[in-house]
């Protein structure tokens, strides 16, 4: 076996092949790998990666013939289950991905890699509560940590009715990232469906505060006063947002957001309407 693979560890894998994958067309770059299996035919490491830049190519079944070949040149290339859970999670495999990740996990419990990719297949399968254990495992384990992680995992939770600990978890997002607007945004969400509306705006009006334009934010005010029964303080903010749509200049006002913006506001607005009529 060639001594690269000896030392080929998940995360150089994954991390070479982003590297390919910015250095030119997919097509390219698989005819290319594969004139490096031609030269060398029992490398198992070429097929594997081979088999990765199919499987960014959604090319299924050549991906899946690769990571075989690479599997049975070199029964101890584990990493090609790893490879393998990916592949069926982009697919929509679901219940296929679980097997390898799992054989993986055994051996190779403190991968964070294969933890987050094993905690979005649970999700996919409904498994909510199983998949927050490996974000969780995840979170700790990874280099370098995104968002959307925070995020991912606040969202498991919460579709397993844990609204209080997905709150914990995008506020030690927030914490651990500094004000990231996609996780308070989210916050406000559940703030709003654990009826804390107090709570829900004065997050809102941190967000609020930070930006110049302040139309989105009094849509979502009102939002929320609605779904609070608050309608006189509702219709103030929907006005204002509505003002401050039409105050923008025409480029701004014809964008395709600005427009659906204002869609949003106005039925906020209708539906103010019915609610003050009955």
């Amino acid at each position: 076996m060639h001594v690269a693979l000896k030392i080929l560890t998940t995360s150089a894998l994954f991390t070479w092949v982003g590297l390919a994958l910015a250095h030119g067309p997919l097509d390219e770059q698989i005819a290319n790998k594969t004139r490096e299996i031609r030269q060398n035919p029992n490398r198992a490491d070429l097929y594997l990666e081979r088999g990765e830049l199919h499987r960014h190519h959604e090319d299924w079944p050549a991906a899946m013939a690769d990571y075989d070949t690479a599997a049975a040149l070199d029964p101890e290339l584990h990493v090609v289950d790893l490879a393998r859970g990916k592949l069926m999670l982009d697919a929509g495999w679901y219940d296929r991905a679980l097997p390898p990740l799992n054989r993986f996990l055994r051996r190779y419990p403190d991968n964070g890699d294969a933890r987050l990719t094993r905690a979005r297949v649970l999700v996919q399968l409904k498994r909510h509560l199983e998949a927050v254990l490996d974000f969780d495992a995840a979170i700790a384990l990874l280099p370098r940590v995104t968002p959307a992680l925070f995020l991912e995992r606040a969202r498991a939770l919460a579709a397993a009715d844990r609204l209080e600990e997905a709150l914990r978890s995008v506020d030690e997002g927030v914490k651990s990232l500094g004000g990231v607007v996609t996780l308070q945004l989210y916050a406000v969400e559940l703030e709003v469906q654990l009826e804390r509306y107090d709570a829900a705006l004065e997050r809102l009006g941190v967000l609020a505060a930070r930006s110049a334009r302040q139309e989105k934010w009094l849509m979502r005010r009102g939002e929320i006063l609605l779904k609070a029964g608050r309608l006189p303080e509702a219709r103030t903010a929907l006005e204002q947002a509505r003002e401050a749509v039409d105050a923008l200049p025409t480029r701004l006002r014809d964008r395709k957001a600005t427009r659906k913006l204002a869609a949003r506001i106005d039925q906020a607005l209708m539906q103010l309407n019915d609610e003050t009529e009955r």
